[in-house]
């Protein structure tokens, strides 16, 4: 194999990475109801999809090493794409935290940390359980679990997407400190 057919190679790989990757990150954002980024997503994918392909379709019959290259990149991409979402954890979820004893004392520092949490009572089988709901952004749920399990180890947690939510409270943003409050100050 010489150089400009690895090159080729490497470029076709990278170039699905890319492609896929974007196309993972435009199908969440349909699901989630974005549509201005559906279709920014949605363009690029498509621009370099087409370079991809016609590349492909060019150069396949001297080298069909390039196929694989192009299936390695498709699966590669499906797997960058997720990590990229979930890194990114865009949009809104509603999170459940089931609580043997302590849901109320978590409900009360959540509320002061400026969420709307909701407390039902329950049973579970012949214990008394009580389950809290937050409708939070899905970044703030690692965080949100971490604070009841401080208090209660034992808890449970369910999530669930809820799509947009125009009036989800929100905690208040801390005062921007460091070279974030330089810009901010007037």
């Amino acid at each position: 194999m010489d150089i400009k057919i690895l090159l080729t190679c490497i470029a076709i790989f990278c170039a699905r990475i890319v492609d896929v990757s974007v196309g993972t990150v435009r199908i969440i954002s349909i699901v989630q109801g974005r549509i201005k980024t559906a279709f920014v997503l949605g363009f690029i994918e498509v621009s370099i999809w087409i370079t991809v392909i016609s590349t492909v379709m060019e150069k396949i019959k001297e080298s069909p090493i390039i196929a694989v290259f192009y299936a390695l990149g498709y699966a590669s991409g499906n797997v960058a794409g997720i990590m990229i979402e979930k890194r990114f954890a865009i949009g809104n979820a509603l999170l459940r935290i089931i609580f043997l004893e302590k849901g109320q004392v978590v409900a009360e520092e959540l509320r002061r940390l400026g969420y709307h949490v909701m407390i039902f009572e329950g049973m579970d089988g012949d214990r008394k359980v009580q389950e809290i709901e937050i409708p939070c952004r899905r970044r703030d749920i690692e965080e949100l679990v971490s604070i009841a399990r401080g208090h209660e180890k034992e808890v449970y947690f369910v999530t669930e997407p809820i799509g947009l939510a125009p009036r989800l409270k929100l905690p208040t943003m801390q005062q921007a400190t460091g070279w974030r409050g330089i810009f901010k100050r007037k």
